[in-house]
């Protein structure tokens, strides 16, 4: 059994020693709790181990940890694959590092999320912004266009690495066989952000994952659609376009010195689902999840929306929901007053993260959304006109050198238009910025914030922003 749950099964056999605990953490397998704490919360730090003899090293893996990150890269048929206890972000981080220096040019897509942007801060790499392709009807992001990569080349060959996210949070996903060929012809690595498609190695339905078209470095948050704890994540690796080495140090120096032992038996664990679910197990899904759908699409003022294209498909496990009579912040709302929680809405949109399950029960889900949606009829929601945002195909920042020489000041949404930006306005989730740090701010920019707001929607930037105000350079 171990040759195929090394790690998980280690800490079964150490729980079931029943030993005694002098070493971190303070828990002690579990025995020094508040009395009135269940025992199923005690049961579940009996895993919470440390680097304690036969339990592996996760910054110097020989045993278990070893083998089954050797598994992982074996599954997913790459050179090398990391466990990561500190989310996909350690890994945009570590790989961005490894391949940039200061003042290197790296092209990024302009709606990635915040931890590329961080990384490349980081670096101090000059970033050359890649703007997405938007599907007309339902204005979501559908990816950087083969078009715009070799217009980046073309002004600039001197690019260290590309950083691409696919799919999108909304699991568009854009085919990326002649995007990885090209960009590699001119012997430069890709990065890619594939955080929400650690289960495309399944294949069909499912989209093409990143790894089998040679992406050097690939990073996927195992705990988004399999069965990891939050925070599990992978980083695989292959080829020979990156510096191994400095993958490894990054990794090293980024990651906790104390790794979660449960984290990581959670992505030994969701690996050995993934690798055990069969065909049968994908046909009976796909069937399931399409009567759901089906169903869904049924129910007065709900539909699905999906992006299918020539160069792009929807994942299966994303179900994208709008309601004629409400918008996403409200639809959101009348679910989770049944108990629903969804993974996040926007001022058009409702994102379901369906389970990849063969057995999943949607009946009671059906129900309860039905249900929400009857609250909407009977309250008569506005759904005022919904205004896109779209990213400048000339993003432009001061340059960190630039950005230390000046001083800040709070000044009035109006008053900041023209000005540099001394913050980044962040809509989360999805965790995009819509607006960075360095970046002039525009009407437009403005124009939406204010949209975001009027419709109660979440936005990162500081409590100044509740005020109309927001840090800019002088």
């Amino acid at each position: 059994m171990d040759t195929y749950l090394p790690l998980y099964n280690r800490l079964v056999r150490h729980s079931e020693k029943r030993s005694l605990s002098y070493h971190v953490p303070g828990h002690k397998n579990g025995q020094i709790l508040p009395s009135h704490i269940q025992s199923s919360y005690a049961d579940f730090l009996q895993y919470d181990l440390t680097e304690i003899s036969g339990l592996d090293d996760l910054h110097e893996a020989e045993s278990v940890i070893k083998e089954a990150q050797e598994l992982t890269a074996k599954l997913y048929g790459v050179d090398e694959s990391f466990f990561l206890v500190n989310g996909s972000t350690v890994g945009n981080l570590s790989a961005i590092l490894s391949l940039c220096q200061e003042g290197d040019k790296i092209a990024v897509q302009r709606d990635s999320h915040k931890s590329i942007f961080n990384a490349i801060t980081l670096s101090k790499a000059s970033p050359i912004f890649l703007a997405p392709e938007i599907d007309s009807k339902t204005h979501l992001s559908t990816g950087v266009s083969i078009k715009t990569i070799k217009a980046a080349l073309e002004r600039s060959e001197d690019i260290k690495a590309f950083v691409l996210t696919n799919p999108t949070y909304y699991g568009v996903a854009r085919d990326l066989k002649e995007t990885i060929d090209f960009i590699h012809s001119y012997n430069i690595p890709i990065v890619i952000d594939e955080a929400h498609g650690a289960h495309f190695i399944l294949g069909n339905p499912f989209p093409s994952s990143a790894v089998t078209y040679g992406a050097d470095l690939v990073v996927q948050s195992a705990h988004k659609t399999l069965p990891a704890m939050t925070m599990g994540s992978y980083l695989h690796m292959q080829g020979t376009l990156v510096n191994k080495q400095a993958v490894r140090h990054y990794l090293q120096v980024l990651q906790s010195s104390s790794p979660s032992y449960p984290i990581m038996a959670s992505l030994d664990l969701a690996r050995y689902y993934l690798q055990q679910f069969t065909q049968h197990d994908i046909d009976r899904m796909t069937d399931n999840i399409h009567s759901f759908v089906e169903k869904i699409n049924k129910i007065d003022t709900l539909s699905t929306i999906n992006v299918e294209t020539d160069q792009t498909a929807t994942d299966l496990l994303k179900m994208t929901l709008t309601c004629s009579a409400a918008t996403g912040y409200d639809l959101q709302k009348e679910l989770e007053k049944q108990d629903i929680y969804t993974e996040l809405a926007d001022v058009n949109y409702v994102l379901f993260v369906l389970p990849l399950s063969s057995s999943w029960d949607f009946n009671d889900t059906i129900k309860r959304v039905r249900q929400a949606v009857a609250n909407i009829q009977r309250k008569s929601y506005e759904k005022p006109l919904i205004k896109p945002f779209r990213f400048s195909r000339a993003t432009v920042l001061l340059s960190m050198e630039e950005r230390k020489l000046r001083t800040k000041h709070m000044c009035s949404f109006e008053e900041a238009i023209g000005c540099v930006s001394a913050q980044s306005i962040i809509p989360y989730p999805p965790g995009i910025p819509i607006l960075m740090e360095g970046e002039t701010i525009t009407s437009n920019h403005i124009d939406y914030i204010l949209h975001i707001q009027r419709l109660n929607g979440h936005i990162q930037g500081g409590s100044c922003m509740e005020e109309g105000k927001i840090e800019v350079f002088k």
